[in-house]
């Protein structure tokens, strides 16, 4: 017995030794670039401090999808902007963390790249930098407080190794946060909707889709020579919106109650006016305006159709609007202006797993 003990202990010893599993080199900093690519968009004017990097832009993936920088590590910036959603909430009103709701309906992450006039509804953060911590420290959100998440984050040997590939060293601060946060919606490109392919020669509309392209695409004539529903005015360009802030006539002077662009600009004239949002993916951003009150795209349509009240603000575009029978569509144009807004919807965007949960 004695003898078979010693010649089984060296291969006992073997075994342990090779059982060992492989030390894991230690992070290093990785400036590699990321290829940003935008297909046939405009080349967008990107952060010239904050270029866009594979491991920045990992990093900053990794805190979209990253708990830990809620008060009680229940949310994510992923729970409101839900990618099979377009990267939006389904809800009228976010519910943050103390189950209290938002204010404003929570805008789509899309596109922010060509987000050049201001963030949120009312434009209240100029960079995506500044509008990316906002909701972690909001009470009604995520309610967490930055030297906190800081401090969680800098506990996780996975987000230290990160910060050390993104920025060359260990230190987690709130502003690389923001600038990783930064890099990863920056690339968030919806960009191949069946539209997209119709412009591109690679997808055919449907006769409803055409006719409702052409509405959008036409100005409405008071003379009732040809029927025009006017979309294109602030839905214009590649991302379908002016990027400007707006009174689209959804309440009188007495009936609203939120201040819009006022309360950032101080100006009496920015009352009532808000971010003019983007149409891509419009058909899976419900509910719709800035306090979601229009849970369909039909009842937007009979908004702008007959439903746009007068007030101190409201924009000059709305004039036809607010005509009495207003833009004087038929049943058939509504329904082929919905047909169309469809075609903005981007089943890549959807799916396409650089945007999905690295976890």
């Amino acid at each position: 017995m004695k003898k078979l003990l010693i010649l089984l202990f060296p291969a006992i010893t073997f075994l342990a030794c090779d059982s060992k599993d492989p030390v894991e080199p230690p992070a290093t900093y990785d400036p590699t670039p990321y290829n940003l690519d935008v297909g046939y968009f405009p080349t967008p004017d990107l952060p010239a401090d904050n270029k866009l990097t594979v491991a920045g832009v990992q990093l900053g993936r990794m805190l979209f999808y990253e708990k830990m920088l809620s008060k009680d590590g229940s949310q994510s910036c992923a729970d409101c902007h839900q990618q099979k959603d377009g990267f939006s909430d389904m809800r009228q009103f976010s519910i943050g963390v103390e189950g209290l709701p938002g204010k404003r309906q929570a805008m789509p992450v899309m596109n922010l790249a060509w987000h050049l006039n201001g963030l949120f509804w009312d434009g209240r953060a100029p960079l995506v930098r500044d509008q990316a911590l906002k909701p972690i420290q909001d009470p009604l959100e995520m309610n967490e407080t930055l030297p906190n998440a800081v401090t969680k984050l800098s506990t996780d040997k996975r987000y230290t190794d990160q910060f050390i590939r993104a920025f060359g060293d260990t230190a987690v601060t709130s502003e690389r946060m923001a600038l990783a946060l930064e890099q990863f919606m920056l690339t968030m490109v919806s960009n191949n909707s069946k539209y997209d392919k119709w412009k591109n020669g690679t997808a055919t509309l449907t006769d409803s889709e055409e006719r409702g392209r052409q509405l959008f695409f036409t100005e409405f004539d008071p003379f009732g020579s040809e029927s025009g529903a006017e979309c294109f005015h602030c839905h214009a360009g590649f991302n379908f919106t002016n990027d400007e802030f707006m009174n689209n006539g959804l309440d009188t002077d007495a009936e609203q109650t939120d201040e819009g662009r006022q309360k950032v600009s101080g100006n009496p004239l920015d009352k009532a006016r808000f971010k003019v949002p983007s149409l891509r993916n419009i058909a899976l951003t419900a509910p719709y305006m800035h306090d979601g009150r229009f849970t369909t795209l039909e009842e937007v349509i009979d908004h702008y159709n007959t439903g746009v009240k007068s007030s101190a603000t409201v924009d000059e575009l709305m004039q036809y609007n607010l005509q009495p029978g207003g833009l004087q569509l038929t049943a058939q144009e509504k329904t082929d202006l919905v047909a169309f807004l469809k075609t903005l919807t981007d089943e890549t965007f959807l799916t396409n797993t650089a945007y999905k949960s690295p976890f």
